[in-house]
């Protein structure tokens, strides 16, 4: 990373659910770069689009190598609505992209030089909290920005506890109507 690195102890200023997803792709044959390349390029082309266009949704994202083979990118929604819009899109690249794909796996022209995997996640608030020690923001924090950590607490626990001043009311038994228990709206 070239960022500076902020002294002290940060969190991640994210707010209500997280959607993250996890992509990537494994190279099977490397003397196949005609066939894996253009995957791999199409990658970087996404998060180029997704990048120039924020509306869409994509908060921030991780790339990562877990071998010479395997690639991954972690991606942080806005909400898994705008990732499935993205996803369906017919202006966006993804939708061109997965278009040859199906094309091909239907014409029996994929030779299995390349392997593809996502997996989609929506993390309730309450169900995660972050740490970032004299580093730069990074994960999470890179994608929704950063507080200091006592603004959560400085134990886990402190921050799992953390609820939105949107979910507050919800937390307490409330719902947004202000009604109570069973009387409160179901979501």
């Amino acid at each position: 990373m070239s960022a500076k690195p902020v002294p002290g102890r940060i969190t991640a200023a994210a707010e209500g659910d997280v959607v993250v997803l996890l992509i990537g792709m494994r190279i099977n044959h490397f003397w196949a770069v005609h066939q894996w390349l253009p995957v791999m390029l199409s990658m970087f082309r996404m998060l180029g689009e997704l990048a120039r266009d924020r509306g869409r949704g994509l908060l921030g994202h991780v790339l990562l190598t877990a071998s010479p083979r395997s690639y991954h990118v972690v991606q942080y929604w806005e909400s898994k609505e705008k990732l499935y819009a993205y996803a369906a899109a017919a202006d966006a690249l993804h939708h061109r992209v997965w278009g040859i794909v199906n094309r091909k796996e239907r014409a029996g022209r994929l030779r299995q030089h390349v392997g593809l995997w996502h997996e989609a996640y929506v993390v309730p608030e309450g169900s995660y909290e972050s740490i970032y020690f004299d580093m730069p923001p990074a994960g999470l924090a890179a994608a929704t920005g950063t507080l200091p950590v006592e603004s959560r607490g400085r134990r886990a626990a402190d921050r799992f506890a953390h609820r939105s001043s949107g979910a507050r009311g919800e937390a307490d038994g409330q719902g947004e109507s202000g009604e109570s228990g069973e009387d409160a709206p179901r979501r």
